[in-house]
């Protein structure tokens, strides 16, 4: 088996290695390994970007109407709300 040193490490970060190390009953080494481990197993996964996935949806509403037809529509679609409880107000 390969052998890894690791040097300057952090005094918070090898208290903390040292204290997960302790909850897991583990030697630092194997805390360190399994936290290896895992982080590379779970970036193999894909991740879904949220981004991307918003973008691929553009172009994907087919409509043979015109902008204008379809905002009046919107428009036409609308409720005046009364919510605030005041006319001529901000949100009227």
């Amino acid at each position: 088996m390969a052998t890894l040193q690791v040097r300057d490490i952090d005094d918070r970060l090898y208290k903390f290695l040292k204290a997960s190390a302790k909850m897991q009953n583990r030697s630092i080494s194997q805390e360190v390994i399994t936290i290896i481990q895992n982080y590379l197993n779970s970036s193999q996964k894909p991740q879904n970007n949220a981004t991307l996935e918003f973008l691929s949806l553009e172009g994907a509403w087919k409509d043979d109407r015109k902008a204008e037809d379809i905002i009046k529509e919107i428009k036409k679609g609308r409720n005046k709300s009364n919510r605030f409880g005041e006319k001529n107000g901000l949100f009227d």
